[in-house]
């Protein structure tokens, strides 16, 4: 196979929605951190949700983007977390694919304290091809050919066959 049409994970993103600041966002940002070995941004709230007691531009989250080797060795580990099942549904049609983890105690090294809690977190994986940026860079910008574009079944194949993960039909 070419390697240039070879998928890779661009980019992992993992977050954590508390839905409210203070003390509760600090422990998100600790355990985020400890997780992934990064220092976490807060996520702030786009509108105001009175019914919910959010107010625009409050910080209501925190979230990491990885890439590259901690990027991989992170989804390997956060795959196994989550049981090594994803549902066809979670791909996109570009390829890529999300999947949450309901609890951060599951990771190793992390255990349970009743001060903190329990958090559960978003995981999301950006994957492409290399040579994608021609599509997105600003100078010199050009199209992508369709067979370069990833799809919804090469990105399962490629996450069968990288990481050992049941794909299975939506129930």
């Amino acid at each position: 196979m070419n390697g240039m049409l070879e998928p890779r994970v661009d980019k992992v993103t993992v977050h954590i929605g508390t839905g409210e600041s203070g003390q509760r966002l600090v422990n998100a940002e600790t355990i985020l951190g400890a997780i992934t070995s990064g220092v976490p941004v807060r996520s702030v709230a786009k509108k105001t949700l009175p019914g919910f007691g959010i107010k625009k531009n409050e910080p209501i989250g925190c979230r990491l983007t990885l890439r590259g080797e901690r990027a991989e060795e992170f989804l390997r580990i956060a795959l196994e977390v989550a049981g090594g099942v994803l549902r066809r549904g979670q791909f996109d049609d570009t390829g890529n694919f999300s999947f949450g983890v309901e609890e951060h105690t599951d990771f190793p090294g992390m255990k349970y304290d009743p001060d903190i809690g329990i958090f559960g977190m978003d995981v999301s994986v950006a994957l492409k091809r290399p040579g994608y940026r021609v599509a997105r860079r600003r100078i010199a910008r050009s199209k992508i050919a369709s067979k370069h574009r990833l799809t919804r079944d090469e990105a399962v194949e490629y996450v069968k066959n990288k990481y050992g993960v049941d794909v299975v039909e939506a129930a």
